[in-house]
């Protein structure tokens, strides 16, 4: 493997993984210039503790079907490895002691979480532990500098919105991905083939 001087990070509960995932992550890294996407399944996120994610062992294999044959994508299991909630910063830390500090470390995320960035754990050390970059769909505007500027400095400011990156609107939500496999509806087209088949084949989301 070609050594790489950026990678981009997307953590996420991937309930399932979906097009819209793969289609906004390439456009970033593309934008970027990131030669090196990892997909990394969350175990048990802060934010979603109110719902019961499905096991791990099948995110993770759906992550991996899904990118199986594109070599600019990985997934990385080390969070599904780390008990109770995992915070982002650990992860990047993870990162970090993997690749050392010649690497430069991207972090996706959308524009909701950018909203709610300075309610996560250690916030200010996350902001320059990476680089935040927010996929932003048209139409919904970033936080201005004085909202940022409750909780970061004004450098961390600029860097959080210089990488602010309008991105293609795929209306796709694992939670109508769900519904619609409850509901006997096709999901074709809206996931990987090879993903549609592993949900079916082990029948998940097949009830609440």
């Amino acid at each position: 493997m070609l050594p790489v001087d950026r990678i981009l990070l997307y953590g996420g509960s991937f309930d399932p993984i979906h097009h819209g995932h793969l289609i906004v992550s390439r456009f970033i890294a593309e934008r970027l210039q990131v030669p090196r996407v990892i997909l990394i399944p969350s175990a048990s996120p802060p934010h979603k503790q109110r719902r019961t994610l499905t096991p791990p062992a099948d995110r993770l294999a759906m992550c991996r079907l899904a990118v199986a044959d594109d070599p600019q994508f990985e997934v990385s299991d080390w969070e599904l490895g780390q008990p109770g909630p995992n915070y982002t910063l650990n992860t990047v830390a993870h990162f970090r002691a993997a690749h050392g500090p010649a690497v430069e470390l991207c972090w996706l995320v959308g524009m909701d979480s950018l909203l709610e960035l300075e309610s996560w754990y250690h916030a200010t050390e996350l902001v320059d532990a990476c680089t935040i970059v927010t996929a932003a769909r048209s139409g919904y505007a970033p936080p201005d500098a004085a909202r940022l500027g409750r909780c970061f400095s004004v450098a961390q400011c600029e860097r959080l919105l210089q990488h602010v990156i309008e991105s293609p609107r795929i209306d796709v939500s694992g939670t109508d991905l769900r519904a619609r496999v409850r509901a006997g509806r096709s999901i074709r087209h809206l996931v990987p083939e090879a993903v549609r088949g592993y949900i079916a084949e082990h029948g998940l989301y097949r009830s609440a």
